[in-house]
């Protein structure tokens, strides 16, 4: 009758188990770091029968496996950390610029008010070195307003936009000429078809560089004495809201509806017999 194995002997039937299933595989132990103290005796003289090896083996074999296995996994945990300290620096990069983004855009802006602020988006949109222009209410009393708000008037706020920018490619003095010859200065409170206050001709200007130069390019322009009146008004920039979605790139979102009202309103006839192509 068999004689039944203890827990010792079990855990000894299995490490010799292991290492004969390991003597089959081709994978050389330098490749398993973790197992090399279960691989170093395959490379002993002896059998598990102490019978003498036939491999040609010499007393150093051992311990350079040993070292060779020691030093790849010495190398793999090098790599592993420099796998690791790359991922993380990756990361704190991915997360910082949103908010490099956002500090560059925000030194790099500028608020105009020409009329309806569909049309002067899209028309500030075809310059080079622009980078977002968003459409909205500012200049007035009443705190988050609507649409219906503003466009009945009587909350002081005007139809206006807000420009990103990249100073790099363009100036705010070259955004300066872009405004003035994109609308109507010699008119007060409307801007072609659109009349009331809430669609006045307006620079809001965010610093007192802005100011100079807003203040500086209207007197050029009286000075010159091409225009009889000069009515677009200069002040400071007061809280900017947003329009609703429905109003932002609205020529992209209604190309057709868009056009039809543009060419209706007059604006670019007007803007040429204004200007003269000037």
């Amino acid at each position: 009758m068999p004689r039944r194995r203890g827990p010792r002997g079990k855990r000894r039937l299995w490490r010799e188990s292991a290492r004969r299933a390991l003597a089959d595989t081709s994978l050389p132990c330098t490749l398993l770091p973790y197992v090399s103290i279960m691989c170093a005796p395959l490379t002993s003289p002896f059998t598990a029968s102490g019978a003498a090896s036939k491999q040609g083996w010499r007393p150093d074999d051992d311990r350079n496996r040993l070292e060779a296995a020691a030093g790849a996994s010495i190398a793999l945990n090098s790599l592993l950390r420099s796998l690791l300290l790359l991922l993380a620096l990756l990361s704190s990069a991915a997360a910082a610029a949103p908010a490099n983004s956002a500090a560059a855009e925000a030194g790099a802006s500028a608020i105009f008010a020409g009329g309806c602020f569909w049309c002067v988006e899209a028309d500030f949109e075809t310059l080079r070195g622009v980078q977002r222009v968003e459409s909205g209410y500012t200049g007035g009393h009443v705190p988050d307003p609507t649409y219906e708000q503003v466009s009945n008037g009587g909350t002081g706020h005007a139809e206006a936009v807000r420009v990103w920018f990249d100073p790099a490619k363009i100036s705010y003095v070259q955004l300066l000429d872009f405004f003035w010859h994109h609308i109507d200065p010699t008119v007060k409170d409307r801007q072609f078809c659109d009349v009331g206050d809430q669609y006045r001709s307006a620079i809001f200007y965010l610093d007192d560089s802005q100011r100079r130069a807003a203040e500086a390019s209207k007197a050029a322009l009286q000075q010159s004495g091409f225009l009889p009146h000069v009515y677009t008004e200069i002040t400071a920039a007061g809280p900017f809201y947003p329009a609703e979605e429905a109003h932002q790139d609205y020529h992209r979102k209604h190309p057709l509806r868009y056009k039809f009202y543009r060419l209706g309103c007059g604006r670019d006839a007007r803007v040429a017999a204004v200007w003269g192509g000037k």
